[in-house]
């Protein structure tokens, strides 16, 4: 008897080191992380993330407050606590409310060590090139944390069904151009860089194929767009994506040369929303307005 006290002792010891099949393993930009058991104590210093979260009906325990707007904008309420800034957590309160789940991503990722340190901490960056695909492997293993794969489905596909159907409206729409303004400044972007999806995954023809080689990194003038002549400009406004009011991008480029432009004389300059190309970026109500966006643009 004694000797099959001590076996069943020493098989629940071997065991116990045993992943088991319903555990959720994470692997994310700065490592992999197990989880034993649904989170239900979330803090998210990605709105990204939150906009994911939100799309899912999964709530959260806190937040970066100030910086919840638009859509999300009731997170500000008192229902949640404020974690700290995009860029700096407030360590004691998150050590205070012991989360099971803390997400961190672009902004927020350098406090990824500091973070893993009080609690369960995953990096959900999305980076670099294959945005639509790294969009939906993140997407992906969230919902697989809070066993909401069947309602993600749901909104991916319609997601990808709008996405054909831009390639297809791409392939006659000509090309185009997408800038970004901020303080009287605009930059442009191109294949493979952060906005680069329009044309990678979207498939809309650039009208400059290498945008680093014409600008060398350097704003761009009212001059080079006219030069370039694009068919279409994507403009993102980031002075209002950030909340510093709106309508500064309209007026910087109402002016002479831009409306002698073909995008200008054809009513093809389009106004993105900020907060979805810019905070929210990654998000999954974020992602299928902004294709949402790009769809109805090219439709008109």
């Amino acid at each position: 008897m004694k000797k099959i006290h001590l076996l069943l002792v020493s098989l629940g010891l071997s065991l116990a080191g045993v992943q088991s099949s319903a555990d959720v393993t994470i692997k994310h930009a700065q490592g992999t992380q197990v989880f034993t058991q649904t989170p239900s104590k979330v803090i998210t210093f990605d709105l990204a993330s939150l906009d994911t979260l939100d799309a899912l009906n999964v709530d959260v325990l806190g937040l970066p407050q100030a910086f919840a707007s638009g859509p999300l904008a009731k997170y500000k309420s008192d229902k949640y606590i404020n974690a700290g800034s995009l860029f700096e957590p407030d360590y004691e309160v998150v050590s205070a409310q012991q989360p099971d789940l803390v997400i961190v991503a672009t902004r927020s990722a350098k406090a990824y060590k500091n973070l893993s340190a009080l609690a369960p901490t995953i990096d959900m960056t999305i980076w670099g090139a294959n945005f639509l695909q790294q969009f939906k492997a993140s997407s992906n293993k969230i919902a697989q944390l809070f066993n909401k794969q069947a309602e993600l489905k749901i909104k991916l596909d319609r997601i990808d069904a709008q996405v054909t159907e831009i390639q297809q409206l791409a392939k006659s729409a000509g090309n185009a151009l997408f800038i970004l303004t901020n303080g009287g400044k605009i930059t442009a972007y191109g294949p493979g860089s952060r906005f680069g999806w329009l044309h990678d995954d979207l498939a809309i023809t650039p009208a400059i194929a290498d945008i680093k080689a014409a600008t060398h990194g350097d704003p761009i003038s009212f001059e080079f767009i006219l030069k370039t002549n694009p068919d279409w400009i994507f403009v993102l406004d980031r002075d209002a994506a950030i909340g510093k009011g709106s309508g500064a991008a309209k007026a910087l480029l109402d002016n002479e040369l831009i409306n002698k432009s073909k995008a200008a004389q054809n009513q093809q300059i389009v106004y993105l929303n900020g907060l979805n190309w810019y905070i929210l970026a990654g998000g999954v109500n974020a992602v299928g307005a902004s294709v949402s966006e790009v769809l109805t643009a090219l439709k008109k």
